[in-house]
């Protein structure tokens, strides 16, 4: 069963899941407060809206200095028929890989990486490239964040 989307939930739950995109270790008593019901109603609403897969779950955003001291890109991945399983499960053991997403257009997926540096970024589009069933890759380095709303790290 899929989770109800946003626009089907009461105001209560969208702001406290609005509340909690801001600061995930809100107390409950704060997240109380700020939508004025009772502690027991966040509660019971915090642990149905994890139960039906709204709050797929708890994250860390990391500070933009840590980010700064890293090279994140964008890669389009284009695959050969039939490699897409492979390909995958080959991009979850890297650890730099952040997201992959399958799209439509001219690529099957995009890649987002994060490297230490420029040698290990060069290092993983080669191995990326080279994995048997990737056709074609193209690679956009992140210059700057110009519109950040904590979705990404």
């Amino acid at each position: 069963m899929r989770p109800p989307r946003l626009d089907q939930l009461d105001d209560i739950d969208r702001n406290l899941v609005a509340s909690l995109q801001e600061n995930a270790r809100e107390s409950v008593s704060e997240l109380a407060r700020q939508l004025g019901v009772a502690r027991t109603t966040v509660i019971a609403r915090l642990a149905r809206l994890e139960k039906t897969g709204v709050i797929a779950g708890y994250g860390v955003r990391l500070g933009q200095d840590v980010l700064d001291a890293s090279i994140q890109a964008y890669v389009g991945i284009k695959l050969a028929p039939k490699y897409g399983r492979d390909v995958q499960k080959r991009f979850a053991r890297m650890p730099e890989m952040q997201l992959l997403c399958a799209v439509s257009g001219e690529f099957d997926y995009v890649a987002w990486l994060r490297a230490d540096s420029p040698d290990r970024l060069n290092d993983l589009l080669d191995e990326i490239g080279g994995l048997e069933g990737v056709e074609r890759t193209t690679t956009s380095i992140i210059l700057a964040r110009k519109v950040d709303r904590g979705g990404l790290g």
